[in-house]
């Protein structure tokens, strides 16, 4: 005898709803347990260190768990300025930053399709048309320090909107337990600064030769504008648009609130 139909689609979103409540409650046995323990490592790095075992290259691992006070305000002031400026005013997403990365991404988006089209400007068959997969959605950029965390620590790299919601229930769940000292004391641990190097101590060795926590004022501006793309910049971590960069955030600096 078949069960209903309408019992079967019940049943499936009652699986549906139990799953997601378990795993947000293991999300926050996570976070939480991060109240005392530092985090070994985040799902980024995971994924980073199997391509490092395969890289050719030999590039290997460097991170250096440093408590809060041993790095230096001079690091925590410049990223705080470079990629968060509210940091310590709000709780976890900056929706107005938000609302305007997506704005930016749909015009983007829309110059990106009429230079397509200006290519190949045949309209395709209906059969053609049907054929290709309709475009992901795409929710980008306006991150403040809270949601990069986030991500990095439980989240892939995709790019949809049931990840942005995940990471924005995950940005006020880190808010509420750990609080934004102990959120920008794993950040600044964990995030990546260049092939294989993870965490202030190993950043400010590898380019400036001293401890994380005597970095200078110029030096964690440097360090603070390789942050969005951390592979490129280490190229040439001292060319001239990394240094005038960092002059820009110097000057922000005196500005910006620590917790």
């Amino acid at each position: 005898m078949m069960m209903p139909r309408g019992r079967t689609l019940g049943r499936l979103a009652l699986l549906v709803l139990v799953s997601f409540v378990a795993l947000q409650l293991y999300f926050l046995a996570r976070i939480t347990l991060m109240t005392v323990v530092d985090p070994q490592s985040t799902t980024f790095q995971r994924s980073e260190s199997w391509r490092l075992a395969l890289d050719a290259k030999g590039h290997g691992w460097h991170q250096q768990w440093t408590g809060y006070p041993g790095i230096s305000t001079n690091l925590k002031r410049a990223v705080i300025a470079a990629e968060d400026s509210g940091f310590t005013e709000h709780s976890g997403v900056e929706w107005d930053a938000l609302e305007k990365a997506w704005d930016k991404n749909e015009r983007a988006d829309a110059i990106a399709e009429k230079a397509a089209q200006r290519r190949d400007p045949k309209p395709a068959s209906k059969a053609t048309a049907s054929a290709r997969p309709p475009p992901a959605p795409k929710v980008v950029g306006g991150s403040t320090i809270t949601q990069q965390l986030a991500k990095n620590l439980f989240l892939s790299g995709e790019r949809n909107f049931l990840r942005k919601g995940q990471e924005l229930v995950l940005s006020y769940e880190l808010e509420a337990i750990l609080g934004k000292r102990r959120i920008l004391e794993i950040y600044l641990n964990d995030v990546e600064w260049g092939e294989g190097v993870f965490g202030a101590e190993a950043a400010a060795r590898r380019y400036f030769g001293v401890g994380a926590g005597a970095l200078g004022a110029q030096q964690a501006a440097q360090l603070a504008v390789m942050l969005p793309a951390p592979k490129r910049f280490e190229k040439r971590p001292g060319s001239s648009y990394v240094v005038g960069r960092a002059a820009t955030i110097v000057a922000r600096m005196s500005r910006v609130d620590v917790p």
